[in-house]
C-alpha cells in the first residue's frame, strides 16, 4: 500500500495560495467517496494550525460533544469537562478565544452535521458575517455527498453562499497520474491498474507496487478479506435505502445495457424507476452520461456507462467468482478465468485514456490542430448502412478540424485493415469539422505497412509508451 502523499499539485498550490492571503477564506471540498478529500485536506494542514473535525452520521447532540471536545482540546489541551449544549456555543467559543491567530478550521463529511442540525448552516452564516470576515480563520468544508454540497452548500439557496472564496470539485486521477502509484509497473500494467480503480485515490493507493501486478488483482478483488471484494455494495448501502435495486441497475450497465430501455429490461423495472436511478447514480458520479460527439442535442444518441472502473471490473467478473473466491481459490479463478479477458475488458478505458491524452496534449503542438474537446462518435454510417462508432474525436472548435482516432488494445500490433477502417468514418461527424489528421493509439505498435504509410495518409501513430512519456 503507497503511504506518501502523490498527486494533487494542482489543489495544494490553490489552498496555498489562498492562505497565504491574511483574510478569511472560506473552501468548500467535495467530490465521490474515496476520492481522496481528507487525505488532501490532512496534507494541505500539516504544519499549520488547525482545528479538524470529522461529522458522524448520527444525532446533532453527539456530533456537538465530539466537535466540542476537538475546539477544547486545541484551545485548551488537558482541560476536561468543558461541554457545548449547541453549536453556536462552539463557534462563539472559537471566535472569543482565537485572537489574531491565523486558524484552519476543517469541518469533513459537512453534509452528516448539517442534515443533524438544520440550523447549522444558518448559524455558521451569522457566525462568518458577524465575527470571521475580520479574522485569518481558513475554514474548508468539506462532504462526499456531491448532491447535498452542490445544492445546500454551494446553490443560491444556501445560508452561506456568497461566503466562499474557492471550491475545489475533486475528480479521479488521470491515467497518468494514477500511474505515480506504480512507477515500476510496465504501461501495460499502469493501464490496467487505471482501468480496474477508475483512478480513485484509495483504491489505486491499496495497490502494493512490491507485488506483480496479478497478485494485487488477486489479493484486492478476488480474495474474501480482500478491499475491494465487498466494495461496490458498502458504497451502494451508505448512499442509497434500496441498495439491491441500485445494484442491478449498475450491474445491468456493467454487462452492456447502455440505454434505459435496455436496462429496464434487464432489471425488470418500471422507466419511471430506471429514470430516477439512473439520476441519482449520475449525481454519486458511479454512472455517466454520454453523448455521440458534436450531435449533444440528439436525445437518441446518448448512452449510459460506468465512470468507476471499480465498479465495472467488479461487476464484469466478481458474481461469477463468488463460490470460488470464498473457498479460497480466487487467485487461480482470477489467473484462467479474468486474465485472459483483461485486454478484452480495457477496450473502452484504452479509449478514454485516449481522449484524455488528446486533451493533456492540446496546447503542446504535437497536433496539427488545437483539442479543445474529446469524445466519442457513435450512430448509422449509411454507406454500409450499419451502425459503427469512432473511438477518439478531439475537436478543434475555433478552427473547425478533427482528430479521429481508433484504439486497440491487443496483443497484436495495428494493421492496414484498421486504418481503412478508421478512414472510412470520415464523414460521419458534423460536416462542420475538416479532418486534421488521423490517430491510431496501440497497446503492441504497428505493422511495417502502416508505419510505412502512415505520413502519406496524414496517419499519426501513437504506441502506448509515448502516451505515458
Amino acid at each position: 500500500m503507497c503511504d506518501k502523499f502523490i498527486g494533487r499539485k494542482n489543489e495544494l498550490k490553490s489552498l496555498e495560495t489562498a492562505y497565504s492571503k491574511n483574510s478569511f477564506q472560506m473552501c468548500i471540498v467535495y467530490g465521490r467517496r474515496r476520492i481522496g478529500k481528507t487525505t488532501l485536506i490532512n496534507e494541505f494542514i500539516r504544519g499549520k494550525e488547525h482545528i479538524a473535525f470529522t461529522a458522524i452520521k448520527g444525532s446533532a447532540e453527539r456530533n456537538i460533544e465530539l466537535f466540542g471536545e476537538v475546539v477544547v482540546d486545541y484551545f485548551m489541551p488537558g482541560i476536561n469537562g468543558v461541554r457545548f449544549t449547541d453549536i453556536k456555543d462552539i463557534l462563539n467559543f472559537i471566535t472569543n478565544n482565537i485572537g489574531d491567530k491565523k486558524l484552519v478550521l476543517v469541518i469533513d463529511e459537512l453534509p452528516y452535521l448539517a442534515e443533524a442540525d438544520k440550523e447549522f448552516l444558518s448559524l455558521l452564516q451569522v457566525e462568518i458575517d458577524k465575527n470571521w470576515l475580520n479574522k485569518n480563520i481558513f475554514l474548508i468544508l468539506s462532504g462526499s455527498s456531491i448532491s447535498f454540497m452542490e445544492q445546500e452548500v454551494l446553490s443560491s439557496k444556501s445560508p452561506i453562499y456568497g461566503r466562499r472564496t474557492m471550491q475545489i470539485d475533486l475528480k479521479p486521477f488521470n491515467y497518468l497520474e494514477t500511474a505515480l502509484f506504480v512507477p515500476d509497473y510496465s504501461c501495460e500494467e499502469k493501464a490496467i491498474c487505471y482501468g480496474i480503480t477508475g483512478g480513485v485515490a484509495k483504491y489505486i493507493s491499496m495497490f502494493d507496487s512490491d507485488k506483480s501486478l496479478d497478485d494485487n488483482i488477486a489479493d484486492l478483488y478476488f480474495n474474501p478479506s480482500g478491499f475491494m471484494y465487498e466494495e461496490p455494495r458498502n458504497l451502494l448501502v451508505q448512499e442509497f435505502r434500496n441498495a439491491t435495486v441500485y445494484d442491478d441497475v449498475v450491474s445491468a450497465i456493467a454487462n452492456g445495457a447502455n440505454k434505459v430501455v435496455e436496462i429496464k429490461d434487464k432489471t425488470n423495472l418500471e422507466s419511471a424507476s430506471v429514470h430516477n436511478i439512473l439520476q441519482h447514480l449520475l449525481e454519486t458520479r458511479i454512472i455517466e452520461k454520454t453523448y455521440a460527439i458534436t450531435e449533444e442535442n440528439n436525445k437518441k444518441k446518448v448512452m449510459y456507462s460506468l465512470s468507476d472502473g471499480m465498479f465495472m471490473f467488479w461487476h464484469k467478473f466478481i458474481p461469477r467468482a463468488v463460490a470460488a473466491i470464498e473457498i479460497d481459490n480466487g487467485k487461480q479463478y482470477y489467473l484462467s478465468q479474468v486474465k485472459p479477458k483483461l485486454h478484452e475488458y480495457m477496450g473502452e478505458i484504452f479509449e478514454k485514456m485516449c481522449r484524455q491524452y488528446l486533451l493533456m496534449n492540446a496546447f503542446s503542438n504535437k497536433f496539427s490542430c488545437t483539442v479543445l474537446q474529446a469524445g466519442k462518435w457513435f450512430g448509422t454510417n449509411p454507406a454500409k448502412k450499419e451502425q459503427t462508432d469512432i473511438d477518439v474525436v478531439g475537436l478543434d472548435t475555433t478552427e473547425n478540424k478533427a482528430i479521429l482516432g481508433e484504439c486497440k488494445f491487443r496483443n497484436t500490433p495495428m494493421d492496414k485493415k484498421q486504418l481503412e477502417e478508421l478512414m472510412d468514418r470520415d464523414g460521419l461527424i458534423d460536416k462542420r469539422y475538416k479532418v486534421a489528421e488521423y490517430h491510431l493509439y496501440s497497446l503492441s505498435g504497428f505493422t511495417d505497412w502502416v508505419k510505412d504509410n502512415a505520413v502519406a495518409l496524414n496517419v499519426r501513430l501513437i504506441p502506448i509508451e509515448d502516451m505515458y512519456n
